[in-house]
């Protein structure tokens, strides 16, 4: 509990930006592979994009050219950095890792 932090969602208009943070417990960033995904209302839980270790990183198609993730090692922080917003994109955004632990979740909304 509490090993996943997220911030930074918000209210924004379509084409406007957002950046996401994850603050990780230290053994989480050092051990796991860690993701962002994200849950409409009515809709299921999707993967949105993937950093594994060794850096390779993953897009879903809607989001690709849009989205960037990024890690800080020093901060044990991963990020989502979101551009060219779209109302689709509004939903809850929960960081993941290891496929077993989840933030709180933070909201992100786009108006048109």
């Amino acid at each position: 509990q509490g090993q996943l932090v997220e911030s930074g969602g918000g209210s924004v208009q379509a084409g406007g930006s957002l950046k996401l943070s994850c603050a990780a417990s230290g053994y989480i960033f050092s051990t796991c592979g860690m993701g962002w995904y994200r849950q409409a209302p009515g809709r299921e839980r999707e993967w949105v994009s993937i950093i594994r270790r060794g850096d390779t990183t993953l897009y879903a198609g809607s989001v690709k050219g849009r989205f960037t993730v990024s890690q800080d090692n020093a901060k044990n922080t991963l990020y989502l950095e979101m551009n060219s917003l779209k109302t689709e994109d509004t939903a809850m955004y929960y960081c993941g890792a290891c496929g077993v632990y989840w933030g709180q979740g933070t909201q992100v909304t786009v108006s048109s």
